[in-house]
């Protein structure tokens, strides 16, 4: 699965990142490593390019408890066409 080390080592280190205060921030991770922590999604992520362009990284959200997103798709299309 697509970035599975940076989850594994994500969820490693989040109690330490609750710990120091960190929740609310942004966490950038690369491999098996968290590089650091950013205020904004925007930081993050423009680090993460600039350390490691079009290399797979992570940038979560530290939440001491994590919000489910739930995202359903149409089971009927919202509109037909007609051959004629």
């Amino acid at each position: 699965m697509a970035l599975e080390r940076e989850l594994q080592a994500f969820r490693k280190n989040l109690p330490k990142l609750i710990a120091d205060s960190s929740e609310g921030k942004y966490a950038l991770v690369h491999g098996d490593d968290l590089v650091d922590v950013f205020g904004t999604y925007e930081d993050a992520i423009k680090e993460g390019y600039a350390k490691f362009g079009l290399d797979p990284f992570l940038v979560k959200q530290i939440q001491a408890i994590e919000q489910i997103q739930f995202i359903s798709r149409l089971l009927q299309p919202c509109h037909t066409s007609h051959v004629r």
